[in-house]
Order: structure tokens, then sequence, then C-alpha cells
């Protein structure tokens, strides 16, 4: 399949401003594609993914990718697919944020110096250099305001008598689109990408650099990455699901989706992993006659973990899943084991008191595992203590320093699954 088809083929296209000749004019000669991301935290998420690993596919595919950082729009936050206004950052918090995701984003993109290495890019670069007056005159002047009250992401806002829409958030649209322009005149890029919620940014850029430059420049969009069910994928309890092994450990990555539902799980397999057709069709198969074995989420899990989080990453979130499923516990730090168990009660207990050791029936009692000593002696009688995993086999047994799990940690477990951390300070 040439790109535009695979594209298709994985539900990567929701809309295009020229169905007929897109696939040609691709397959025809190298182009220069771009996505923008609005640095709004200090790591992309999930949801910033799809987007990227498009840039990553085209890239791929022989184009140009360029991935566009928003330091200038990013200070006034887009307002698409959202139904208040934003609050505004820092500039010192957007430079923090705008350095991390250069960084993540070489994961992803050759920034190398090949015919087809990515460029990375911040709007702030240009858009920064503008007065205002200059910005109403070059731009303002080309841009109808009745065309921006009739998107989508203007229109519902306006509309809604709680809401609203500030200036500044009406004006988002300005700056994006003339990130198109800049992006066309500058480095010949023909294409923008993005998810469903951009299809009004993306056609006002489109008709701003037809207005401006008399500029011929297409547009596509993917559907947003959801469930099912409408809702966003990429949610958790705690937040969203984050690239940042800081934010969202490799572990907590990995076990996002090996709890992906059957219904979801095909379509991540498309739009998320660069697997071949062949393979993704066999898994499809497979879950349709034995969804038990989750075959399906195994693979999404680990290609998606070492997509973004490598070999080392994907190491440790197996490691991870072995140790929860009953591994022995060694040599962990206390944020691996914090990250593994971060659902686990625990408790503190002094450090002092591994110092001559103490028995474990102490330690399981002072524990929801056992509500007193009596029951933390049955425990280990009846062969379900266990101490990082390894079973108890003496009632008297006792530990010391030498039995932490990590720097401050021992893990404690009664039977097959009840866990508790115990830290010692």
């Amino acid at each position: 399949m040439n790109l535009l088809d695979d594209l298709r083929w994985r539900n990567l296209v929701h809309q295009t401003t020229d169905d007929e000749n897109l696939g040609a004019w691709l397959a025809a000669e190298p182009r220069t594609v771009y996505a923008g991301f609005d640095p709004t935290a200090e790591s992309l998420h999930v949801g910033h993914l799809l987007p990227l690993l498009m840039l990553r596919r085209f890239q791929k595919a022989g184009h140009k990718p360029i991935a566009l950082v928003g330091g200038a729009t990013g200070m006034i936050g887009d307002p698409s697919g959202k139904s208040a206004e934003r609050n505004l950052q820092s500039r010192e918090a957007l430079e923090a944020n705008v350095a991390a995701i250069r960084e993540q984003m070489q994961q992803f993109l050759d920034f190398g110096d090949g015919p087809h290495a990515a460029k990375l890019v911040n709007n702030l670069d240009w858009i920064g250099k503008f007065s205002y007056i200059d910005f109403l005159r070059d731009v303002g002047k080309n841009f109808p305001v009745n065309v921006m009250l009739a998107k989508d992401s203007i229109k519902g806002r306006i509309e809604r008598d709680d809401a609203g829409i500030s200036y500044t958030e009406f004006s988002y649209m300005l700056l994006q689109a003339f990130d198109f322009v800049h992006l066309n005149r500058e480095y010949g890029c023909e294409l923008q990408i993005g998810g469903s919620d951009q299809w009004g940014n993306i056609t006002a850029g489109i008709d701003l650099a037809r207005r401006m430059h008399s500029a011929h420049v297409r547009g596509m969009t993917a559907p947003l990455l959801l469930k099912s069910d409408g809702t966003k994928m990429g949610k958790t309890e705690s937040g969203a699901l984050w690239l940042a092994p800081d934010r969202t450990s490799p572990y907590q990555f990995f076990q996002y989706w090996m709890n992906v539902d059957d219904a979801d799980a095909g379509n991540c397999l498309r739009v998320l992993t660069e697997l071949p057709r062949e393979e993704i069709e066999a898994l499809d198969a497979q879950r349709a006659t034995a969804p038990e074995k989750r075959e399906s989420q195994k693979r999404l899990a680990e290609a998606l973990t070492h997509l973004v989080h490598g070999d080392e990453g994907l190491k440790a979130a197996n490691r991870a899943t072995e140790i929860f499923f009953g591994a022995e516990i060694s040599d962990l730090s206390d944020k691996e084991l914090g990250s593994i168990f971060a659902d686990v009660p625990s408790c503190e207990l002094p450090r002092a008191a591994l110092t001559a050791g103490m028995p474990v029936v102490d330690l399981l009692a002072s524990t929801p595992l056992a509500k007193s000593k009596g029951e933390a002696r049955r425990t280990i009688e009846q062969g379900g203590a266990y101490v990082n995993n390894r079973r108890v086999a003496d009632v008297a047994a006792q530990v010391t320093d030498a039995d932490l799990a990590s720097e401050t940690v021992m893990v404690l477990r009664s039977g097959r699954k009840k866990y508790a951390l115990v830290r010692f300070v």
C-alpha cells in the first residue's frame, strides 16, 4: 500500500482538503508536512502521540516532517475542544515545557542531516518578532472575521451562555494560521496534519496562505484518540498518561495498554503501532476466537512501551510485571517500587528497628496484612507470608537492613495477591 492507503486502513484519516488527489500528490515527490504541539506541560501525553507518530509515518515514507513547538501559541491556549478559558502559563514555565518537549520529540523523529531529516521549530521565533500593529496590518487584514465565526471551535464557545470566549483565545486561530503561512514560505511546507479538532485552524491557515501569497497548501486530520465509549484514551485515575517516565513509569504505561478493552485493542494497534497489517489482522482474528488470552493487549503494550521508553523501559516494565506476580524482589529503587506498588497500602517504621533484627511477626502485624501477631503467626505457619516475594518458613524469622528491597522499602505479601509496603525511615 502507498502511504495514504495505509493511513486509511489504519483509521488515521478523518478529513482532507483534497480527497481525490491527495494520494497521487503524495506519491509524486517528497513533501514537507508539519504538525504543531503546544507546550502545556513538561511532557507530551498519549493524546500527542498520534500526530507525532503521523509525522514519523510520513518521514518513513520519504517525506520531510516539521515538528512545531508552540512557544507563542502556548502562551494563549487553543480554544478548540475547550468549553472554558485556559489558565495562562508564565513565560518561564513555557520555556521549560518547550525544552522538555523538544527532547522528547527526538525519540520519535530523525533530526539528522539526510534528505528527509525532520526539522524542529518554535513559533515564538517568528511570531515574537511582530509588534501588535504589524501583526494586525500584515496578518489580521487578510483574515475575515466572518470566516473565524463560522469555525466550530469559535462558534461553539460564542453560543454558550455560561462560557463565551476572550479576545485572546479568539485570536489563537490567527497565530496558528500564520504558522502555516510562515512554514510554507520558509521551508516549502505544503501539508498540515493534526487531530480532527484542528480542522478549523488548519483550513484557516490554508485560506490565509491563499490570501497572503496565493499559495496552494493542503490539510489532513486524524480522528481523536478515543475509546469505543467516546471518552478520551489515555486518561487514568491519577490524570493523563504521560510519555515522560518520571510522570508515568514504564510499568504504569505498559499496564495501561495491557488493560485496554477488547473493543479498543484493534484500533489502538492500528493507529499507535507500526506493526504490519498481516500481524494486526492475525491479532484481530485471535482476539475474536480466544479473547481471554489477551494477545492483542500484550503485543500493544510491548510495542508501545518499546517505542516510547526503549529497550530498557520495556525490560523494566516486564520485570515489574513479573514482580507483581511473584518474582523475587531485590536491587530496585524506592521510586521503582513505589511505581509498581502505587495502589498498595504502606506504613512507616523507624530504621533503627532493623539494626538488631525485627521479627517478621511484628512486621506483618504493623501492616493491614495481619490484624494481630497471632494472625501473623498463623499466616507464616500456613506458608502464606512473604518478604520481597520470598516465603518466610520460620515463625521466629527476623529481618534486617540486608532484607531491604530498595533504599528504604521492604515488600510484604500475604497469600497470592495481598501486598503491603513498609518504609523504614
